[in-house]
């Protein structure tokens, strides 16, 4: 249990590990990353707004959306910090929305996702971060996109993490190490290796603990910046096996690097802190250090361990009273959030289910509407066949008709030749005889 509060921490910090990449991936000009990639850098710094609100409205002057989510994407890891989370919602739900259709921004999308849930989780809105998870899943198993499904299962590990369910968490976790493999995401290895060598550490499995911290540990010549996340891990895993000098000298040199402030939030370094005050043994100083820490659990938790570590058994005893309160209080709420995840993925299932069914009517309806005009087409074509047909049975038989009467008048002026013909023989045979009997006349 006093090992509990620390690696939350660090599981917070590494938790990051996709923002602390810094990559390109809207493939903006590279004036317009470099200041991005600054922020990036020291993203819980407030004077982040200043450069947030420059960058989002030049998008706004010149119609670039790319950068308006630049600018968004640097404004809602510091309301986060400054405990604005409304501010942080509505950051977040424009982002979406200006890139929620637009499947060739899915690089920048899915590791921005990831970001706000894992903000989500840490201020106890697990159920929220698992039905933007589940809503990740489900557009990447839609696009076949392997690394959406890392980051989908990744924000799963980090939920069950949060709820104590170390060997769930290592699962999605490595379920999440073979996508990025996929994807080729190479980067994102190293964080992973992390957050699983951190929940072994949780179950007291320090040899597969420091197996993961090794190989985490060879991408930092390649990422510099998971110096940080790495030492932050040893430093667990030191604390956890009381190996007090290698905490302490890691603890030395994570203080004295300039990027722990700026990478590591007020809660991981006061964590941290107190860790180290206890293992020296300035309880005094360690238990005022944690009533700085951000949540009722990390601090009843701190403090148990210290007025335990002092044998002061009454204030400890008290402590861990107030400690299993907390967890019976999050049990609850984890039920709860369960039932309204259910709740929820049963709505979606059923709203899914209805436009699936809206669809099939919609299809089913065309089908119908194309078959009737098919079978009116087919009904007007056979008429105008009928009636083509009609119309050439009349010609044949006016045809005919006028062929007979041609026939019959042919035939009948035929028979009026003929006749005159014979006249004409009968009246050159009366005038021969008549020339005949004129001439017999003469000669008698």
């Amino acid at each position: 249990m006093r090992q509990t509060l620390l690696i939350l921490a660090a599981v917070f910090l590494c938790a990051t590990g996709a923002s602390a990449q810094i990559v390109n991936r809207l493939k903006v000009d590279d004036p317009t990353f470099q200041r991005y990639a600054w922020g990036r850098m020291q993203q819980y710094n407030p004077d982040n707004l200043v450069l947030a609100d420059s960058l989002y409205n030049a998008g706004v002057a010149g119609g670039n959306f790319k950068y308006k989510c630049l600018g968004l994407s640097l404004e809602f890891p510091v309301r986060f910090a400054l405990g604005e989370y409304e501010r942080m919602d509505a950051a977040v739900a424009e982002i979406k929305q200006m890139l929620g259709e637009r499947t060739d921004t899915r690089a920048f999308y899915y590791p921005t996702l990831h970001e706000y849930c894992q903000y989500l989780i840490s201020i106890g809105r697990a159920s929220d971060a698992m039905l933007e998870a589940r809503a990740m899943e489900r557009i990447a198993g839609e696009e076949k996109s392997a690394a959406g499904l890392m980051y989908a299962h990744r924000i799963v590990g980090l939920i069950q993490s949060y709820r104590t369910n170390a060997w769930l968490a290592i699962q999605n976790f490595t379920q999440a190490a073979d996508w990025c493999k996929q994807a080729r995401a190479e980067q994102e290895l190293p964080n992973l290796y992390i957050l699983i060598a951190q929940e072994y550490i949780k179950m007291k499995e320090f040899g597969p603990a420091e197996d993961y911290c090794v190989q985490a540990e060879h991408y930092q010549e390649y990422f510099p910046s998971l110096r940080i996340k790495t030492r932050m891990t040893r430093a667990y895993l030191y604390n956890a096996q009381e190996d007090w000098q290698a905490f302490w000298d890691t603890y030395d040199a994570l203080v004295a690097d300039p990027l722990y402030k700026m990478q590591a939030d007020s809660d991981a370094r006061y964590s941290m802190d107190v860790a180290y005050l206890q293992s020296r043994g300035l309880f005094e100083q360690a238990l005022a250090k944690a009533d700085s820490l951000g949540t009722a659990r990390d601090r009843h938790d701190r403090k148990h361990a210290i007025y335990a570590a002092q044998g002061a058994f009454r204030p400890a005893y008290g402590e861990l009273n107030a400690l299993m309160a907390e967890k019976d209080s999050i049990y609850i709420r984890v039920q709860n959030e369960d039932l309204a995840i259910l709740d929820a993925e049963m709505n979606n299932a059923q709203l899914r289910q209805d436009a699936e069914r809206l669809k099939n009517q919609n299809q089913t309806t065309i089908l119908l509407g194309f078959l009737v005009m098919f079978a009116i087409a087919f009904v007007a074509i056979l008429m105008q066949q009928w009636q083509l047909r009609e119309n050439l049975d009349e010609m044949r038989r006016k045809n005919n008709e006028a062929l007979a009467a041609r026939r019959a008048f042919q035939k009948a002026m035929d028979a009026k030749e003929s006749e005159n013909d014979y006249r004409i023989k009968i009246l050159q045979n009366r005038t021969t005889n008549m020339l005949t009997d004129y001439e017999d006349f003469l000669r008698s």
